[in-house]
């Protein structure tokens, strides 16, 4: 299947996002019940986002767990799969910094263990001066 239309390219993503929402693990919906509805520091948080890049011209996509467009912040909370793909997540990472964005990562046993010291790491880099998206 081509994907050369822009179209086809976000419909995709639409049915991706979509699914990841619908078999959410219980780190995102607990994550997800702190910072909705502007529940941390009032600002807007989206989950399982699309954002879109070309690197090679090829426009492709990677699903943000959770995307706060203010901040241009992206908050990926990892399972154990993570353990066997950190290659990808840093080069992702890179990609996603070089966009302009911010990634920050969380394990799955952290936000499920320590909810309390998540968040206020999180608040830290709100907090720390510079802060990397402020």
């Amino acid at each position: 299947m081509s994907l050369n239309s822009k179209s086809e390219l976000f419909n995709i993503a639409k049915i991706v996002c979509r699914d990841l929402r619908k078999r959410q693990t219980n780190a995102e919906k607990t994550f997800w019940q702190v910072v909705r509805n502007r529940k941390f520091y009032n600002l807007k948080f989206v989950r399982q986002f699309p954002l879109f890049y070309d690197l090679i011209g090829k426009e492709t996509f990677f699903v943000a767990d959770f995307f706060c467009y203010e901040k241009k912040l992206i908050v990926e909370l990892d399972g154990a799969i993570h353990k066997y793909k950190l290659k990808g997540d840093e080069q992702r990472t890179k990609i996603l910094n070089a966009l302009g964005l911010y990634v920050i990562r969380f394990r799955n046993d952290e936000i499920e263990n320590d909810l309390k010291g998540v968040m206020k790491k999180l608040r830290m880099h709100f907090n720390s001066s510079p802060c990397p998206f402020s």
